[in-house]
């Protein structure tokens, strides 16, 4: 009895033992899953609401009012923030004053265009471009950062744990037997022994890097406002704020918004404290007399905004129509850039992980012939 009951304790234990390794796992894998699709399903809660507000606009019916009434209906599909921008509303407050009482329901970029929307009395014209910010929000960086991820939560933290283990387990009974035999001071002995702090320091460098940047894109608009300087600087970034910037700029031109106002909604529709500067600057040069096309050419380094934007003012085809061309090109050419730096930081992170599995084992095998060989001397 006490010999079946020894066995059913140890089988009850180790199905018990099963159970909890696969309720963590799966509690690591959800978690996982879900932090790596917030940013997506943030974008489909915006791309909801745009949806709302374009039915509500080809219905003819009041904003404000569909969107009250689709909070009163309890669906939730939209978010929490969702209704509290229709509480906000039952307080006869206008859409871009609910919107700026709730500033973290839609992403920044989204909240100025729907505002330059409502001051030139058509929301429907900025849709398209509030459509175009979300899918570079999702599709185009969805596929960028499947690589990065694998590195950031498997190769570069499994690198670390095998350097804690040799640190631990195996460079005491290393270091031992070389002094014992004699071949302390080999070097291939040495190498890894003597330089795996900076390995490890090196290895922790990389994570965290790699961490700011999963920081930064779970995060979202929020978190990447603590980098505005660092994103003006990258080139794909830079260009569909650009894109951005002049899509907006060429629908408030069209709309007969005044040149300044239209520069400073337009500014404001990049979320970009830089960006924001440049504008800034170009309103000050139409305030001094400048030229439109002169007074932007600040905002493109290269001369073609200004160049096209001379070209759409002696056309007669407005300006959206004439810069669509140009914001093709800017939305293509970003994500190229940002295809061709994904895949490059990848390829250096996996050469380093590479690097350090031959450092690895160049110096394991290297104590093995290190001692065979004092063996057979001895």
């Amino acid at each position: 009895m006490n010999f079946d009951f020894d066995i059913l304790s140890r089988l009850a234990l180790t199905v018990l033992l099963y159970g909890v390794g696969i309720a963590l796992v799966s509690g690591v894998l959800y978690v996982a899953h879900y932090l790596l699709t917030l940013p997506m399903r943030r974008a489909e809660r915006a791309r909801l609401f745009l949806d709302l507000v374009e039915a509500a606009l080809k219905n003819g019916q009041p904003l404000e009012e569909t969107l009250i009434s689709v909070a009163q209906s309890r669906d939730f599909s939209l978010g929490v923030r969702f209704h509290l921008v229709a509480a906000w509303l039952e307080q006869n407050l206008r859409l871009e004053e609910a919107l700026a009482k709730v500033p973290r329901f839609l992403p920044p970029q989204i909240t100025a265009m729907l505002k330059a929307g409502q001051k030139i009395g058509d929301i429907g014209k900025v849709i398209p471009a509030c459509r175009q910010l979300l899918k570079d929000a999702v599709s185009q960086t969805r596929s960028a950062m499947s690589y990065l991820v694998v590195l950031t939560l498997v190769i570069t933290p499994l690198g670390l744990w095998v350097l804690g283990v040799l640190e631990v387990l195996v460079f005491p009974k290393f270091m031992e037997i070389s002094e014992g035999l004699g071949v302390g001071n080999s070097i291939h002995v040495s190498f890894l022994y003597h330089h795996r702090l900076a390995i490890i320091y090196l290895q922790c460098f990389v994570l965290g890097l790699l961490w700011v940047a999963a920081f930064v894109y779970i995060g979202g608009p929020r978190a990447a406002a603590c980098f505005q300087g660092l994103y003006y600087r990258l080139p794909w970034r830079r260009k569909r704020m650009q894109r951005d910037f002049s899509t907006l700029l060429a629908i408030l031109l069209d709309s007969g918004v005044s040149e300044p106002e239209a520069l400073a909604l337009a500014g404001d529709c990049t979320a970009n404290r830089l960006f924001r500067g440049r504008a800034a600057r170009a309103v000050q040069a139409l305030q001094q007399g400048e030229t439109l096309p002169k007074a932007v050419q600040s905002m493109d380094d290269s001369g073609e905004f200004r160049w096209r934007l001379t070209n759409a003012l002696q056309g007669s085809g407005g300006f959206l129509r004439a810069l669509a061309g140009w914001h093709e090109w800017l939305d293509a050419k970003a994500f190229q850039e940002e295809q061709a730096a994904t895949h490059g930081i990848t390829s250096v992170l996996v050469l380093w992980s590479g690097l350090f599995v031959g450092v690895v084992v160049v110096s394991v095998f290297a104590f093995l012939v290190s001692v065979i060989d004092a063996g057979v001397l001895w």
